[in-house]
């Protein structure tokens, strides 16, 4: 941490919204350092699909000139019910579209429109397309030297190293690489570029989704001047009375005193790692089931900690805390564990999830936000939280199951190492998998009776333009829906994991933290999930943690500098 031990501001977590609110202190004129605990930058934004969720945006508006201000605000108002704040909607719904206006035009953020549904397109407001948007693919040699410092994506969700595309294109062409010759000679360059890389670079270079956007807005503060200090954690705040003037961190040369003249900003990505608050956050950790979370192991809540110990307050009041994702534990062997989020294969047809009873309770192709919040409703008198996706050979070869890649990539070692559980029959698979064998074999023959005519009545799989997305087009009549007949099957054991915290820290609309009883801590800042959702807990849209997250780094980014009188 050798050079200044001063600055206007200082961010604490390099994540979307952290830079955010860095990049726009810095173009004020204000100078900025971003401190980052991990050796390597970029947040749970690295390992994210890199969508926003922005309506109005101009990309959005393009798509659907037909979106309104009073659409997006009866929709956000159905959408978070008792905990709906109109004026932080309203500076979300007026600055967003500024935000990604100002990011484009000022720095290397570059975005792309997405096909995106909402995620509940039928409620009031709702829009089938025009509101999520996507980090444009980079290619990060850009970053020089740097590009070491860029957080790998999951390793859970890329095929050796190589990333896909959250717009969803880029996988239809592996999915349909043996029927395709055009789609395998996507595949084949995609796959000899990539190998180059490997060989060149020892990962991959062309970087999509999370990793895109991360690398983006690192490049864009590199580009101006603000140092990204890696391996710094930070442990406490500093006081001149009651402001907070700074922090204590920690480097290289031990513990240091850095000062910010004008705030300190927390984004340090909500506490999906710190077991103490979400054991009372999370209604089946209370009951003492499990749960596996693919976010950083560094995402602690130090923000909401520290915070905390200056009297700031986390507010434990949504019905859904977090942003919940349907995991299952992948074994890569010699110790190392992985955390596989189910975000694909649910929508396909042919694929159902079942409880411990054998019996299914959701629209397994709703958003993973609402399998889950299903999932740990349904299993509130059941020893643990989990479900069981079932599948026959004919949709494991086409679309694979969670971790377990399509035909032709061989599935053995899936199978010995009980990742993928398989049975002759639906009887064997539920004894193989500790499900009750009547339950099983009677919900697959009420399902496959409506289904062979693409038809779900229990659950309404394919009712909705989000369900029809990422499900298989070629699929007549219904995308979602196909019968599960040709043994073996198989099934995977999904657990309840998350995305990311909602709850968070109490905070005015511009980011300020504010004590019990209401009033500001001067000189103290959330951004990103450190600060409660926008959402009130709940996840309608492809995006709804990085276009508010970003949205409202703008806002504190821009609210400090006003305060600071600078111009910019």
């Amino acid at each position: 941490m050798a050079g200044n031990k001063e600055y206007d501001v200082i961010v604490v977590g390099s994540g979307a919204a952290g830079l955010a609110a860095a990049i726009t202190a810095r173009k004020r004129g204000l100078e900025v350092a971003v401190l980052e605990k991990e050796p390597v930058f970029g947040g749970t934004t690295a390992l994210s699909g890199g969508v926003l969720w922005v309506p109005l945006n101009h990309h959005g508006r393009k798509q659907n000139p037909a979106d309104s201000v009073e659409k997006v605000k009866t929709f956000m108002q159905v959408e978070t019910g008792t905990f709906y704040d109109d004026a932080a909607v309203t500076a979300f719904i007026e600055n967003g579209p500024k935000m990604v206006d100002f990011f484009e035009r000022e720095t290397s953020m570059k975005f792309i429109p997405t096909l995106y549904p909402d995620y509940h397109p039928t409620s009031p407001g709702g829009v089938d397309i025009g509101r999520s948007i996507l980090a444009e693919p980079y290619d990060i040699r850009g970053l020089g030297q740097d590009m070491a410092r860029l957080k790998l994506p999951l390793k859970t969700i890329t095929f050796i190293g190589m990333m896909f595309n959250s717009s969803n294109a880029d996988l239809k062409h592996f999915f349909r690489a043996t029927k395709s010759l055009p789609s395998f000679l996507y595949v084949a360059r995609r796959l000899a570029n990539h190998f180059k890389e490997l060989v060149l670079y020892r990962r991959a270079v062309q970087v999509t989704s999370g990793n895109a956007l991360a690398a983006r807005l690192v490049k864009s503060a590199l580009d101006l001047g603000i140092p990204i200090l890696t391996s710094t954690p930070v442990r406490r705040l500093l006081l001149d009375g009651g402001r907070v003037c700074g922090v204590v961190a920690e480097g290289p040369e031990g513990e240091q005193s850095l000062h910010a003249r004008h705030g300190v900003v927390l984004a340090c990505g909500g506490f999906p790692h710190d077991l103490k608050r979400i054991t009372q956050a999370y209604p089946h950790l209370r009951r003492g089931h499990q749960h596996l979370s693919p976010t950083p192991a560094g995402n602690t809540g130090d923000g909401c900690n520290m915070a905390e110990q200056v009297g700031g307050v986390v507010d434990i009041r949504f019905n859904e805390p977090a942003a919940w994702m349907p995991v299952t534990r992948v074994d890569f062997g010699g110790g190392e564990i992985g955390v596989f989020p189910h975000l694909l294969d649910r929508y396909k047809p042919g694929i159902i999830g079942v409880l411990a009873n054998g019996r299914r309770f959701t629209n397994e192709s709703n958003s993973y936000h609402d399998v889950g919040a299903a999932l740990h409703r349904a299993c509130e008198q059941m020893p643990e939280t989990a479900m069981w996706l079932i599948c026959d050979k004919t949709a494991l070869s086409k679309y694979g199951l969670g971790y377990v890649k399509p035909a032709p990539i061989p599935i053995g070692s899936f199978i010995r190492n009980g990742y993928l559980l398989e049975g002759k029959t639906l009887a064997e698979l539920a004894r193989n998998a500790g499900i009750d064998p009547a339950g099983l074999e009677q919900t697959v023959r009420e399902y496959n009776k409506d289904a062979t005519h693409g038809e779900d009545p229990a659950f309404g799989r394919g009712s909705t333009s989000f369900n029809r997305y990422l499900a298989d087009p070629e699929q007549k009549p219904n995308p979602c829906v196909a019968p599960i007949t040709q043994g073996p099957f198989y099934a995977v054991k999904v657990l309840m994991g998350d995305l990311g915290t909602f709850d968070g820290l109490r905070t005015s609309v511009v980011g300020e933290v504010l004590r019990s009883n209401g009033t500001p801590i001067a000189g103290l800042y959330a951004a990103g999930n450190d600060r409660a959702s926008v959402m009130g807990g709940n996840y309608p849209g492809a995006g709804i943690t990085h276009g508010p997250n970003m949205t409202f780094g703008y806002i504190t980014g821009n609210h400090i500098a006003d305060q600071a009188g600078t111009r910019g």
